[in-house]
């Protein structure tokens, strides 16, 4: 004969896909009710959000399904209550930084080079090759991706973690979110770190590929977090071709190799300007200061960006370059730079 007992021992043949254990020995099942072969139960998850949610939901219907006697299935979701949620999961497992496979940050010696373009635009070519990619926008003293992505709504938040914001197919979460619009940023560098800090550990950013971290410029508190806190981080730094923007890099490649965290390249911003009657490229900052890295440095120059009007359009309009001028030559040269980071990083797992 049907009954609750029966449901509940076909149950115990699922397991939650983090800890192992069956759904019912975890408590994560509750509710069930048995009624002229319509079986109903809950599964309560830690979060509603929960990326396996339809996965679990669809094996709970296929083995209660299978039971003589079953009619109908009716899975209703809830989330586990906040001592359930940890006991079970003393770190939740979707906190901070767990499930993100790489981390991006893209870092300048100095200010005023591009460096936040050059973020958004890696992060929307590395969506558009495929990937899982989210943006955090660490520049506590000037965060600009809110502009640059059109953003003005506030993160929910969820058992106490904030919920990136999701657009053009980023998780994005900025400074800029959580402050009042023209607000001034006065905290002193120990504030700063414990700022970006929670960033990275208090956001739910789930399975990430990649986390793209736009860094604040120089070499001050922000970057000596990132660079002690995240040993799987890669380091992609921008310069621009004058002399006075290569001896701050020169600066910022040193602080990394301090801590022993990888530099995947260089990518050379304004490095040129087409005028629409010449085809002969104009080096308004000068030229060479990539090459001149590369060489001094051993590692690569990914791309030279060049200047273009319509970069500067697109991250005032709140549509960046990928998403309004997809088939540019400017946008075609971020998709290759992704490309050469998603390779070098292919190359590095089959070594």
């Amino acid at each position: 004969m049907l009954n609750t007992d029966k449901v509940r021992d076909a149950l115990r043949s699922i397991p939650e896909p983090e800890l192992g254990k069956n759904l019912v020995e975890l408590g994560m099942i509750k509710d069930i009710r048995v009624d002229s072969g319509k079986v109903t139960l809950t599964l309560a998850l830690t979060t509603l959000r929960c990326p396996r949610k339809k996965e679990m939901v669809g094996q709970i219907k296929k083995v209660v399904g299978e039971i003589p006697g079953v009619i109908t299935v009716d899975v209703q979701v809830a989330e586990l209550s906040d001592e359930e949620r940890k006991r079970l999961f003393p770190k939740h497992p979707l906190v901070g930084i767990e499930k993100v496979g790489q981390i991006l940050a893209v870092a300048s010696g100095k200010g005023g080079v591009g460096k936040t373009t050059v973020a958004v635009n890696i992060a929307l070519a590395l969506a558009g090759e495929g990937k899982k990619v989210g943006l955090l926008d660490a520049d506590v003293y000037g965060p600009s991706i809110p502009l640059m992505l059109g953003l003005s709504q506030k993160p929910n938040i969820e058992n106490g973690m904030l919920i990136p914001v999701e657009k053009f197919g980023l998780k994005i979460i900025s400074f800029g979110m959580l402050m009042k619009e023209g607000q001034a940023v006065v905290w002193r560098g120990p504030l700063v770190a414990r700022a970006i800090k929670q960033l990275l550990g208090e956001v739910m950013w789930g399975e990430l590929d990649y986390l793209v971290v736009d860094l604040p410029p120089g070499t001050g508190d922000p970057s000596i977090t990132i660079a002690q806190s995240l040993p799987k981080v890669q380091v992609l730094m921008v310069t621009t071709p004058q002399e006075a923007a290569l001896v701050d890099v020169r600066r910022s490649v040193e602080l990394f190799v301090k801590f022993k965290r990888e530099i995947i390249g260089f990518i050379e911003n304004m490095s040129y300007f087409l005028a629409n009657d010449s085809s002969e490229p104009i080096a308004i900052f000068g030229q060479g200061g990539g090459d001149t890295l590369s060489r001094e440095t051993g590692l690569p120059l990914l791309g030279a960006i060049p200047i273009d009007l319509e970069i500067s359009r697109a991250g005032d309009s709140g549509e960046p370059l990928l998403v309004s001028s997809a088939a540019s030559s400017a946008a075609q040269i971020f998709r290759d730079v992704a490309r050469k980071i998603l390779k070098r990083a292919d190359d590095k797992k089959i070594c």
